[in-house]
């Protein structure tokens, strides 16, 4: 199965970089051939750009919410997204490029899309490269959580002897 990581985010605008900083850690870690790991300082159509041709792609990226504390790290499927409007006026979210490709005919796009949203107190961020210290403390978390689900796929690979 062929998989892409994508941390998405600002890197100027300190928390929410988050993603970024995790894909750069999960490329020192994930040896496996079939997953590629990349970053993405966009969103909607130009981020369905990269994960097409995938079966499966993760992304990692911050989200606001308040019925979330900041710095919870949540596993999310796209369609838990279906409301999700881009903030971009010329622009449309991933869910919705997704499903006008889908309308459109397109057969490449994942069938398995995962966000590991990271939740901040709220957007916009500060200026700056740095990561808070709460946010900071997410990103080992946020590898980890990855790292097992990277493990998950694999065994799901195996079929069973018995």
């Amino acid at each position: 199965m062929r998989t892409i990581i994508l941390g998405v985010g600002n890197p100027i605008l300190g928390d929410d970089g988050v993603g970024l900083k995790v894909a750069r850690e999960l490329k020192r870690r994930v040896k496996n051939p079939d997953v590629d790991i990349d970053e993405a300082a966009t969103g909607g159509i130009n981020l369905m750009d990269q994960i097409i041709g995938y079966d499966k792609a993760i992304l990692i990226d911050t989200i606001t919410n308040k019925d979330v504390l900041p710095g919870e790290i949540r596993r999310l499927s796209i369609d838990d997204f279906s409301s999700f409007h881009s903030f971009n006026p010329h622009d449309i979210s991933l869910p919705e490029a997704c499903k006008l490709a889908r309308q459109l005919g397109e057969t490449r796009v994942p069938r398995d899309i995962t966000v590991f949203g990271i939740s901040l107190e709220r957007m916009p961020c500060e200026f700056g490269e740095e990561l808070s210290d709460e946010i900071s403390k997410t990103v080992p978390k946020t590898v980890d959580m990855i790292m097992s689900e990277l493990d998950e796929d694999k065994k799901d690979l195996v079929e069973d002897d018995d």
